[in-house]
């Protein structure tokens, strides 16, 4: 297949730009235009939600040092938002009025935060935690605050009330579910991080919903529940999840998943010829689990970016890594490998879950599904192999054996 004479890509954030780069890497000399929205080149995103936000780090993780696009040619239009792909002409159009014709595209252009459905959600003191600006302007609100009100119990918004607490700020977390993190860790795991957040001084109101966000144009007041209850904020953070940015492919005609991505096959290609998509809006044909699966962590964005770069350069390898991702919170530390169904697969625990220094393994059919180690930094290999080969184990070997013989 001829090398493409230029490569054009939607999105400066972790997936575009390790996608550039990676194709310098591979020795790609064709015209390479990166598109992103920001003022700042582009950077990871795991540091706003723990690092920056804490106060421990006044910068992210860059996804390369300031010289490095101009160095290898890589033609990085900061504040350029795509507004139209034309996917018969080959071409893009940006709203600085730029046209980019392409043999190649990518589409990696993220996700946006959801907005909280209720009357106030506008309200100046209501955040969302996205982008480093953000994140450096919740810091400044958690420093001048003395109660803030977290909505959304997922990973944002426990990292979130983390923080706040390392602030000196009063949180309380709001969610409809009935534990933290719930449907990703089940109900035995989720009590860990409760009753930690708990021990430092957060407040849970859970199986509760929020009806209205009180304040005026100085900011927020209080957080009003749907059974009356007034929860005064000087900030209120939503923390409900985010949507993926497909509203471009969609107007192109692109095909869509059910859950809401790009539909992508397994080397990551969508239904239009020479169009790839990577990232948080990639719902892509997972050979290991054969059906679509669409992750929104940043190890999947850094993952893919790096992969779709040999396709684009006329490979069909398919991309079968599992989902990884970790998180800090207080003195917790720990990492996430698989693609577990808590609801349906075993829970098996290795360790103590009351000590917080354990490995949790979710089990199908006598195979790890997931391995999550907390505290615990012996066993990543190990967990990576039973995770990606899935070996058949059992459960006394996975609770009292070494790790390290199997798979």
């Amino acid at each position: 297949m001829a090398q493409p004479r230029r490569i054009v890509i939607l999105g400066a954030g972790l997936g575009g730009a390790t996608a550039a780069a990676t194709l310098r890497e591979h020795g790609y000399s064709g015209e390479l235009v990166l598109l992103g929205a920001e003022a700042h080149r582009p950077y990871e995103l795991p540091a706003l939600s723990k690092g920056v936000l804490l106060g421990d780090a006044e910068e992210p993780d860059w996804v390369r040092d300031a010289g490095f696009y101009e160095e290898h040619d890589i033609d990085l239009r900061r504040h350029t938002i795509a507004t139209r792909i034309e996917l018969g002409a080959r071409r893009v159009a940006d709203n600085q009025g730029g046209d980019h014709p392409y043999d190649r595209l990518v589409l990696a252009t993220g996700s946006q935060p959801r907005l909280l459905p209720v009357p106030g959600a506008g309200l100046p003191g209501v955040r969302t935690l996205r982008t480093l600006d953000d994140s450096l302007a919740l810091r400044a609100a958690f420093a001048d605050a003395e109660r803030a009100v977290v909505v959304g119990a997922g990973w944002i918004g426990t990292e979130a009330a983390a923080a706040a607490r390392r602030h000196g700020v009063d949180v309380t977390v709001v969610d409809r579910i009935a534990a933290p993190l719930l449907p990703v860790l089940g109900p035995e795991v989720a009590e860990v991080f409760r009753n930690m957040h708990a021990e430092q001084g957060v407040h849970w109101r859970l199986g509760a919903g929020i009806a209205e966000i009180a304040g005026d144009s100085a900011g927020v007041r209080a957080v009003r529940l749907a059974d009356g209850t007034e929860l005064p904020a000087d900030v209120v953070v939503a923390a409900v999840g985010v949507s993926p940015r497909v509203e471009l492919a969609h107007a192109a005609g692109l095909e869509l998943a059910d859950d809401g991505g790009v539909a992508v096959d397994a080397s990551l290609r969508t239904s239009a010829p020479d169009v790839f998509a990577v990232g948080d809006i990639a719902s892509h044909f997972h050979p290991r689990y054969g059906r679509r699966v669409r992750v929104e962590h940043w190890a999947n964005a850094k993952n893919q970016g790096a992969h779709v770069a040999a396709n684009l350069l006329g490979e069909h390898e398919p991309y079968t890594a599992a989902p990884y991702f970790f998180t800090d919170q207080y003195d917790l530390g720990c990492e996430y490998r698989g693609l577990a169904d808590p609801d349906t697969d075993r829970l098996v625990v290795r360790g103590d879950l009351g000590t917080r220094e354990f490995t949790a393994f979710w089990l199908r059919e006598g195979h790890v599904t997931a391995a999550m180690n907390v505290n615990a930094w012996d066993d990543g290999d190990a967990l990576q192999r039973l995770v990606e080969n899935r070996p058949p184990v059992d459960e006394k070997t996975l609770t009292d054996g070494d790790l390290s013989a199997i798979g």
